[in-house]
């Protein structure tokens, strides 16, 4: 709308000038040596505008002339810079795809059209990760890595190279360099913090946190916790060596991660020493509400030194009270009371656990029967039924199994990445009834490993269950006679193995296929076609020629 009311203002003022010049009224001479020119103002007007016009045309024509081959050059170069885009954009599809062949063409052509282009420094290094070529990878990377624009790409792809070749201090000081040009690069971040939460360089993990907190990588409350987690790794360090600054590490990260099981053990077994027992229960108490864990039941059980058992079961109980129902408050009150000698209150803890024991439950169990009644056969059997029964809960992270906690996976080098939970070796299997159907036809089982009589079983054999107790000896029963052959299985009345012989799994006999496939004409007799081709790929924008048509065409008949 501007530039309409402009042009329009341009177009009046040219017009009442015209105007203007055209009242004018008078001559005008000129006169240079023996040319003398006599004509009127608007005349004169007019051919100095048209001499002006036709200077400036000239003008332009001799430019264009003068420019012409720069143009052409900036032409030519910006067809390359496309032709060189579009094989870039061609060998990025052709990598995601997955085609090697195409990307390492594109890549040539692209190298070769547009070498100083980011992009297809880029697609030469993934097609060469991508064809395999470790070497022209490092290359390229290293080509991206010199220059300012790229160089954090450079770094990243040398750091990826350097963690397949398993590598880790080239790979740690490529991430240091990457940090160091750009402080909020996650990737580099992490890799630092992992290698040094590895070696053990607590204060310097918590220096690479503090910086990802500056840098806005990290929320106030993740910080909080991975923080805790640190203290917590430095603290158990330091219990040996330097306890001053171990407490004071724990304390602050009682403070930062109340529920963080390990931290509340530590500051729980510092405060006790410090005879602060209720700030300690209160710690411990934190902790169990939101995970109980044996480690924070056997520090509550302990937390006041000099206490006897039957006052240490009395603590256990108030604990568990905390999480009724929770299998850890049973087991914790079941260790105490085996340490009170009050025997029944043990059983009376594991008995919701009884009928599918995990294995605490059954070494708890047959110390148990050891430590009553003195039945070390008892005992046997709970420790056999141990040995198949269902995994407790450990320390867990990305699959990995640890005994004890650790602030970092050793799998990814993420930062409090263990939990307590249970495997996943010991979720349950959907096949166990089928695999557990065909212990009826499986060949006879190995010899006992104890002597007992043998009884016959009945005509539907019904398989042990892996955490059920063998039964008790009885009396040898008459063996009958069997029916012809096969003969009825007979076992030993003992415990059945912890590993079965499985039966192969017999497969139906499928059509054999021929090795060879018979020639039905010699390899050089193209033959005649059995069937119709298709036609189905052929272009159908070019039709076949037709025979010319007019004079031409008739000149053509003429001469064949």
């Amino acid at each position: 709308m501007i530039r309409i009311i402009l042009f329009l203002f341009l177009v009046g003022v040219v017009a009442l000038g015209a105007a203007v010049i055209a009242d004018q009224t008078g001559d005008v001479t000129l006169s240079w040596n023996a040319w003398r020119i006599d004509t009127s103002l608007p005349v004169l007007v007019l051919a100095l505008a048209l001499v002006v016009f036709v200077a400036m045309l000239v003008w332009a024509i001799i430019r264009s002339f003068l420019n012409a081959p720069e143009r052409l050059r900036r032409l030519r170069r910006e067809r390359r810079h496309a032709k060189g885009r579009n094989a870039i954009t061609q060998g990025l599809i052709a990598i995601g795809t997955g085609d090697h062949f195409a990307a390492r063409r594109h890549a040539d052509v692209a190298r070769r059209l547009a070498h100083q282009d980011p992009l297809a420094m880029l697609l030469h290094a993934q097609s060469a990760q991508l064809e395999g070529d470790r070497e022209g990878a490092q290359r390229a990377f290293h080509a991206m890595a010199e220059r300012k624009d790229t160089r954090l790409l450079g770094l990243r792809g040398l750091f990826v190279e350097a963690q397949r070749r398993d590598d880790a201090y080239a790979a740690v000081a490529l991430a240091e360099e990457a940090l160091k040009t750009a402080p909020a690069s996650a990737w580099a971040s992490h890799a630092v913090l992992g290698f040094r939460c590895s070696k053990g360089d607590w204060d310097g993990a918590l220096k690479i946190l503090e910086n990802n907190l500056a840098a806005g990588l990290i929320d106030p409350a993740p910080y909080k916790r991975q923080r805790g987690v640190l203290l917590t790794a430095r603290a158990l360090d330091l219990q040996t060596s330097d306890r001053d600054r171990a407490r004071a590490s724990i304390t602050e990260a009682v403070k930062l991660a109340p529920t963080l099981v390990p931290a509340a053990t530590l500051a729980a077994k510092f405060l006790s020493e410090n005879n602060q027992t209720r700030r300690a229960m209160q710690v411990i108490e934190t902790a169990w509400t939101a995970q109980p864990h044996p480690d924070l039941a056997d520090a509550y059980a302990h937390v006041r030194l000099g206490d006897s058992a039957v006052q240490r079961l009395a603590r256990v109980e108030k604990l568990a009270a905390r999480s009724p129902g929770n299998i850890e408050g049973a087991l914790a009150v079941a260790r105490a009371a085996i340490d009170s000698s009050d025997f029944a209150r043990a059983r009376e803890a594991l008995a919701p656990f009884i009928e599918a024991p995990t294995q605490r439950v059954a070494i708890l169990m047959a110390e148990l029967e050891r430590a009553e009644h003195g039945d070390d056969g008892s005992a046997r059997v709970w420790m056999q039924r141990a040995v198949r029964a269902a995994l407790d809960p450990a320390w867990t992270a990305d699959g990995y199994v640890s005994e004890h906690w650790r602030p970092v996976s050793p799998v990814t080098g993420r930062l409090d990445a263990f939990q307590w939970l249970t495997p996943v070796a010991a979720l349950p299997s959907e096949k166990a009834p089928v695999l557990e159907a065909e212990v009826a036809d499986e060949p006879a089982l190995p010899p006992a490993l104890e002597a007992g009589p043998a009884v016959k079983l009945p005509p539907p054999a019904v398989p042990l269950q892996d955490n059920e107790p063998a039964p008790a000896p009885s009396a040898p029963a008459p063996v009958e006679q069997a029916a012809p052959p096969p003969a009825a299985p007979v076992i030993a009345n003992v415990p059945p193995p912890v590993f079965r012989p499985r039966r192969e799994i017999e497969k139906p006999d499928a059509p054999r296929i021929p090795a060879v496939i018979p020639i039905v004409r010699a390899p050089d007799d193209p033959g005649v076609a059995d069937e119709a081709r298709d036609e189905e790929f052929d272009d159908p924008v070019q039709p076949e020629p037709a025979q010319r048509g007019g004079w031409k065409g008739f000149l053509s008949r003429l001469v064949s």
